[in-house]
């Protein structure tokens, strides 16, 4: 945290990071996740989920614009403390879209940065260039693991979306699996349609399913299909 702050130019360590991911298929489900990092380590019962609810289609700048904007207007109407570090999934797009909605809320003056994966690059507001640190820098590395996390977080409310419109599908006449393996069946294959075009070699290469599950499913599959 301390190299943090030098690389970034703070004024104190940055003990409080929220960091902000979104995730979609498609362009359908659109979800954002944040995650709460206190002292450098996740505090996961103060991670929160977004629906994205005014953005249709794939536009990660509007959805980040919104969730970043409804958290930082429930804190100051909560009056409670903001992060001192504010972390982007993303570059100059996403960072710009987070930068707009904290200066709608008059909180123009809070710390927010955007990672950008494909080089790693830190993005700050007004910076002309971004700041590039090594690989092995400590710093980076606590941002690679804050911004994995609120990855990983979103990925993961976005698969549990898909599973619930699954079981409002035809798995729910399926009776010989349950709601984990139905989770397992979509975050391996994302979608029934591609769980019908599975053969019996591929959905036994999800967790859970042996050989005689395997093909009894594919044979209630193929039997629905056929009916």
């Amino acid at each position: 945290l301390s190299q943090l702050q030098e690389d970034l130019n703070m004024d104190v360590p940055p003990k409080r990071i929220e960091a902000f991911d979104i995730s979609h298929l498609g362009g359908t489900n659109t979800v954002a996740s944040m995650v709460y990092f206190l002292d450098a380590k996740p505090r996961k019962t103060e991670y929160r989920k977004f629906n994205v609810k005014t953005v249709s289609g794939i536009d990660d700048f509007a959805a980040m614009r919104e969730v970043v904007y409804r958290r930082y207007k429930r804190l100051k109407e909560e009056e409670k403390p903001y992060p001192d570090l504010i972390l982007i999934d993303g570059g100059k797009g996403q960072l710009g879209s987070a930068v707009k909605s904290l200066s709608n809320l008059g909180l123009g003056d809070l710390n927010v940065i955007g990672l950008a994966k494909e080089f790693e690059e830190i993005y700050v507001p007004g910076g002309r260039e971004p700041i590039r640190l090594g690989l092995d820098n400590n710093a980076l590395r606590l941002l690679q693991r804050i911004r994995d996390e609120s990855h990983r977080f979103a990925n993961n409310f976005n698969a549990d979306l898909r599973v619930k419109k699954i079981s409002e599908s035809i798995l729910d006449e399926f009776t010989g699996i349950g709601d984990k393996r139905k989770t397992a069946l979509l975050k391996h294959f994302g979608s029934v349609k591609r769980l019908k075009e599975a053969s019996l070699v591929d959905i036994i290469e999800v967790p859970g399913f042996g050989l005689k599950t395997a093909q009894a499913l594919k044979d209630f599959l193929v039997a629905r299909e056929a009916g």
